[in-house]
């Protein structure tokens, strides 16, 4: 563990904890992941671009503070293509949209810009495939979640979704020779592997994907929140209600050894009575979390004598993705020139 240079500039003003034993563990990778930083970035380049206002299918990511500060930009976030005034901009979401959605979108004569992230589309191009050999594939997801709906949609007929212990004996499958299990990105790791056990005890022929599906960051953020959940009496993630990987963090640091943990959007969330008795908090936060509101997180705790920041570091992430390519072929043909689209 070592101190975080960005953490040591909110606790050199503290001095109680050196007579004390609260502490903080700052789990690292924590926050923003490539798709996230994309997609959000996509949006605000639209903005600048094009001006307000900018439609975008669904939330952009799943944090509420991202969403509150682009709409108060401009952004008009909506549930239906059908929502879009004809010939508009539309963005769709880091989670991803089925064909459906997209031919629903050309109808309307929508000009579109897709934000999915790129390790999302890796599933739908998987999910393809499958079906073009005509397998049946076993998703294993959150009924609900959009980015399911998106993966579903690629070949519904093909695919059947797998949530809870329960679904796994309701599958039903042509041939068993030709199944394979496919996963939401932003899943709990073991929470996904007891699935694929499950489902290995009905089908044992059944193949895996040909490459992990659960997100770099998605695995790196549990793992990191594992490392430190042991010694903390209290973890807070940092994210919101919505953010499928976000309360995966909680159930991995309760499971992990966490006397308890809580998932919160602000640190005024915070319920003081969480802090009673506590020694050690863990802090970390989901992949479509601004670092910004850790801090306030951190601020509120060093406020209340939790002075000591160690940084539990177990990935350092270089990942990036580019812009979107409709977004790039317009920056690099006007790169001055606003356009309109509506």
């Amino acid at each position: 563990m070592s101190t975080s240079p960005q953490a040591s500039e909110h606790t050199e003003t503290v001095t109680e904890s050196s007579s004390t034993n609260k502490r903080i563990l700052l789990a690292k990778p924590r926050g923003y992941c490539a798709g996230v930083d994309r997609a959000v970035d996509t949006v605000e380049r639209v903005l600048d671009k094009y001006g307000p206002p900018v439609y975008v299918r669904k939330e952009i990511v799943h944090n509420q503070h991202v969403v509150h500060n682009l709409r108060e930009r401009g952004v008009v976030f909506v549930e239906d293509t059908e929502e879009v005034p004809e010939g508009s901009l539309l963005v769709f979401s880091a989670h991803g949209v089925s064909p459906a959605v997209r031919e629903a979108a050309e109808r309307r004569n929508l000009r579109t810009i897709d934000a999915t992230c790129p390790l999302v589309t890796k599933v739908h191009k998987e999910v393809n495939r499958f079906a073009r050999k005509d397998y049946d594939i076993l998703l294993i997801g959150h009924e609900g979640h959009e980015e399911v709906e998106g993966t579903s949609g690629e070949s519904p007929e093909r695919v059947q979704l797998v949530d809870k212990p329960e679904d796994v004996d309701q599958v039903e499958v042509r041939d068993p020779s030709k199944v394979v299990w496919l996963s939401q990105t932003t899943l709990s790791v073991d929470e996904t592997m007891e699935r694929v056990e499950q489902l290995q005890e009905r089908f044992p022929d059944m193949q895996a994907p040909p490459s992990d599906d659960i997100c770099y960051a998605t695995s790196n953020r549990q793992v990191a929140v594992k490392a430190m959940a042991a010694e903390c009496d209290l973890v807070l993630v940092v994210g919101s209600q919505n953010s499928s990987n976000s309360k995966r963090l909680v159930e991995v640091a309760l499971q992990s050894g966490a006397s308890s943990a809580h998932l919160i959007d602000y640190a005024s969330d915070v319920d003081d009575s969480w802090l009673e008795g506590v020694e050690t908090v863990g802090v970390t936060s989901g992949a479509s979390v601004p670092d910004v509101l850790v801090f306030q997180v951190l601020d509120y705790l060093q406020e209340r004598g939790w002075g000591d920041v160690e940084e539990v570091t177990t990935a350092n992430e270089k990942v990036s993705f580019a812009l979107p390519r409709e977004l790039r072929k317009d920056l690099d043909e006007n790169p001055n020139n606003p356009q309109g689209v509506r």
